[in-house]
């Protein structure tokens, strides 16, 4: 077992992936500001690697504290262009189960996240599975405070190198600092968003 180096986490390595999103697909220019994608993620030794426990606290419990590190990672990537949408994501190694990294992405993680960002009233979108080294992870996105806001449903896929080993997860959060260029499929929009029930 490695020695923790974060709380009672021993995290490999962190990542920071930042793009900037210029034109759409077909060439068209921004319609306004440029997206910026930022993604943080980290390869962490799994606690349950090659075993079945039914109590997966050893990495819900403090998880917390990896959240905090997110959330300042990821404001400070962002940057002036600020954070609108948000999603999760992980990739289990092949000694563990899909179930240790759902571990790592409940509420208990999420809740100092987005409190960095600004509060985040909807629920945050997920993806996972289980993986090897350098396998490709989509994260959804959408609006952090207002599901029905179309135009921030948006994807960022992503690949880790040399993570995660087989007793390993990633854990990643991507961030968006607004919606789709040239969304046009109707729906709330963002400058109409009320921020009380997490849809609306």
């Amino acid at each position: 077992m490695p020695e923790a180096n974060f709380g009672p986490y021993h995290v490999r390595k962190w990542f920071t992936h930042v793009e900037d999103v210029l034109a759409n697909e077909t060439g068209q220019p921004a319609d306004g500001q440029p997206v910026r994608r930022v993604v943080i993620a980290a390869a962490i030794h799994n606690p349950y690697a090659g075993r079945f426990s039914q109590d997966l606290s050893d990495i819900v419990a403090k998880s917390d504290e990896l959240g905090r590190e997110f959330g300042r990672r990821a404001v400070e990537a962002a940057g002036e262009a600020g954070i609108q949408s948000y999603g999760k994501a992980m990739v289990v190694g092949s000694l563990g189960e899909y179930e240790h990294g759902n571990a790592f992405l409940t509420q208990v993680f999420a809740d100092p996240i987005r409190e960095a960002v600004g509060g985040g009233k909807s629920w945050v979108p997920s993806s996972g599975k289980v993986g090897s080294a350098g396998a490709v992870i989509d994260i959804p996105l959408a609006h952090k405070d207002a599901l029905y806001v179309r135009a921030n449903y948006d994807t960022v896929s992503i690949a880790f190198g040399d993570a995660p080993r087989p007793d390993e997860v990633v854990v990643a959060f991507a961030f968006a600092s607004r919606g789709r260029l040239h969304a046009r499929l109707g729906g709330l929009a963002a400058e109409d968003v009320r921020g009380e029930d997490g849809l609306r």
